[in-house]
């Protein structure tokens, strides 16, 4: 099932009514503003709204929240990974409560320590978050990074290893899984600019983390190279991933490893891809759905 990003400026409800317009079969949001640390209470006509669209569209088991940027359950700094905390366990309440079951995170950075401390910073976070949201049903999801700087997830290693700490940390395995984003596995280095090469780098992460696991997939090309560490994205087909085959086919690619696997063909596939449209007025939302339905997926 395909989705996109989408933006709930004047209310929940308006990004299920656009995702609806655009042919879609699931959306992602931020329930809060994302740069900001402290959220309002959800309003309850807002979520009365959300849930009764929701439910008309019989949505309840795909949506998808993106947790704020600021959130940092590496950081060495006590102050900011407690401050990181509290706000995980406010994306996580407002999840619950718009019946989203995937929140999607970055694993952190680790800034002035290094890659040991800031694992053990995450997995002693969630022992905290899981304590703290007993009996929810969402589902977090450790998305894949670019690894540029001191950024943790870049590696299927360093993702399995990470969740690995978490379950021995909480016991809940069934409350932890993985998105996996195509720009920031390209960019962190596994090529995805050929279909033996997605189909490679699929089978490295079962081996390690499990396909089942992925409980997300975020679907954007890259502009960077493969192993740039830049996480730049672009549209479907028009950057380094599908080199320019946009109006031809992504088959030859790993968009096809990814679309066509069996293990992702029921999960939330969400484009991250620019926002507007052509001269022609179509959307480009529009334009990225139809190059990846081609595809057969």
């Amino acid at each position: 099932m395909f989705g996109s990003h989408l933006s709930i400026a004047g209310g929940m409800v308006n990004a299920l009514l656009e995702a609806e317009a655009l042919g879609l079969e699931t959306v992602q949001v931020f329930t809060k503003n994302q740069q900001q640390w402290k959220a309002p209470p959800l309003k309850p006509a807002d979520q009365e709204a959300w849930l009764g669209k929701l439910r008309e569209l019989g949505w309840e088991d795909r949506t998808v929240s993106h947790a704020s940027y600021l959130i940092n359950l590496a950081s060495p700094n006590d102050e900011l990974w407690a401050k990181s905390i509290d706000l995980m366990v406010v994306e996580l309440e407002r999840c619950e409560a718009l019946s989203i079951p995937f929140l999607v995170h970055h694993p952190g950075a680790f800034t002035s320590s290094d890659a040991e401390a800031g694992l053990g910073r995450i997995a002693a976070a969630y022992k905290e978050l899981f304590k703290r949201t007993k009996g929810f049903r969402v589902v977090s999801c450790l998305e894949d990074t670019v690894g540029s700087g001191s950024n943790l997830g870049r590696t299927f290693e360093e993702l399995a290893d990470l969740r690995g700490r978490i379950i021995e940390a909480t016991g809940e395995a069934g409350r932890v899984g993985f998105c996996l984003d195509t720009c920031h596995m390209h960019a962190g280095g596994y090529d995805l600019s050929t279909k033996a090469g997605g189909d490679a780098a699929l089978a490295d992460f079962d081996r390690l983390c499990g396909v089942s696991n992925v409980r997300v997939m975020h679907l954007n090309d890259s502009v960077a190279g493969a192993g740039s560490r830049k996480d730049r994205h672009a549209h479907i087909g028009e950057g380094t991933i599908g080199q320019g085959t946009a109006h031809a086919t992504l088959a030859g690619t790993g968009f096809a490893s990814v679309c066509q696997h069996p293990a992702f063909r029921e999960i939330p596939k969400i484009m991250e891809t620019p926002k507007g449209q052509t001269e022609a007025g179509t959307a480009f939302d529009t334009l990225n759905l139809r190059r990846l339905r081609k595809l057969g997926a």
